[in-house]
């Protein structure tokens, strides 16, 4: 069984928005609560509440103490999220110890919740028919149902966006059936760029859209505009929205770009070798960081990571540090390419290729050796087993991750 996300948009009336939103402040005063507490029970005793069934039992204490109107589990939930946010803490710390740089990051207290989550049970929501959703607490919610979710629903999420619209998110189960791939032995290499978005093993180019340039000064205008209004007037409200609106725009249309190239690529080519970029120390280059956050390279990995598996593909991720753009990919030589250089001409056989092209190859290469050798690591959603000595990662058909 896998996992798989659907997400709508529906249109609560008033009186549903001022429920929902009632719920949004419920959970953020649970989590503030829940906090307090265990922050104030390792202080008086040193000793700490941070396990699921402690902070569930809080929970049921709070709730009727400070008259909580909220579903019992959706407020379980946000006990269960604090817990996580517990354990990711104290992972954060065993990795300091060992001498790695992270920030340890103490779990915060919380202006804002926009979001809450329902279990899966019939008394806490269910379809009325494709244009309602009916939801514990709230009302039939009008839904934009645009395909029909499959599988077993397991949760349901309700989001607040910025831009004030709202949506719900159906986590279901679905069986793991394995695919077979449209065109078999078709293998490329991706070598991702910022001149280009990227270039194909086989010479395609495909050209990066660079959305943030072209809504840059949009953007711009809106928050001078945003920065005139008074304070806490209505005025500002709502120009805050149109600001978010303009970002929500920018988001969707490099969503919009990436998923579509994505599944053309996994519907395309059998296999794909691609380079595990360490983004986060990319965008340290304040010369580059604008421009590498606009690429938005790691989402698109992570798209292509799960529809190869759901098209019955394969994909490999080669070590970052492999010097594929200082190889020759005919004749295997290595030479100096600082970044100025856009054609690789080899010192040692003459050859003469594009520096982006030679490096798809190259990467093409490594990944089928890497793949051949044996010495990736298979996990059922694409990731390193623990046994892993390699940096590269695949990914077979029927790991679908969402």
């Amino acid at each position: 069984m896998v996992v798989k996300n659907y997400k709508y948009r529906i249109y609560p009336t008033g009186k549903q928005k001022i429920r929902l939103e009632k719920q949004f402040e419920i959970c953020k005063n649970l989590h503030n609560d829940l906090l307090e507490i265990s922050k104030e029970t390792y202080t008086c005793s040193g000793k700490s509440v941070t396990s699921r069934k402690d902070l569930y039992q809080v929970t049921n204490i709070l709730k009727e103490q400070n008259g909580y109107k909220g579903h019992s589990q959706v407020l379980q939930n946000v006990a269960d999220k604090l817990s996580k946010s517990y354990k990711a803490f104290y992972q954060r710390i065993k990795e300091k110890q060992k001498g790695k740089k992270v920030k340890v990051g103490y779990p915060r207290f919380k202006k804002r919740i926009n979001s809450i989550t329902y279990p899966q049970n019939n008394s806490c929501f269910k379809f009325k028919n494709q244009r309602r959703l009916h939801i514990t607490q709230i009302g039939s919610v009008p839904i934009e149902l645009h395909r029909i979710p499959k599988g077993t629903p397991k949760t349901l999420t309700i989001k607040k966006t910025l831009s004030n619209k709202w949506f719900v998110s159906f986590s279901c189960e679905i069986e793991n059936k394995p695919v077979k791939h449209k065109y078999p032995e078709n293998k490329t290499g991706i070598d991702l760029g910022l001149e280009n978005f990227a270039t194909l093993s086989d010479g395609t180019v495909i050209e990066n859209p660079r959305f943030l340039n072209k809504t840059e000064k949009k953007l711009k205008r809106e928050h001078r505009r945003l920065s005139k209004k008074k304070k806490r007037s209505i005025n500002r409200s709502k120009q805050r929205v149109k600001l978010a609106r303009s970002y929500e725009t920018l988001t969707n249309q490099r969503l919009d770009f990436l998923h579509k190239l994505s599944y053309h690529l996994t519907q395309q080519y059998d296999f794909i070798a691609i380079e595990n970029l360490g983004v986060s120390n990319m965008v340290k280059n304040h010369y580059l960081a604008k421009s590498i956050s606009d690429a938005s390279w790691s989402v698109f990995t992570g798209m292509l990571t799960y529809k190869a598996s759901s098209a019955g593909g394969k994909l490999v991720e080669i070590d970052r540090f492999y010097p594929s753009s200082q190889i020759c990919s005919d004749c295997g030589n290595k030479q100096d390419m600082p970044l100025s250089k856009r054609i690789y001409k080899c010192e040692k056989c003459g050859a003469k290729i594009p520096r982006d092209k030679n490096s798809a190859i190259n990467i093409l290469m490594e990944g089928i050796k890497e793949n051949t050798a044996g010495r990736v690591g298979i996990h059922a959603c694409g990731d390193l087993t623990s046994t892993d000595q390699s940096a590269s990662r695949v990914v077979e058909a029927g790991t679908i991750c969402n």
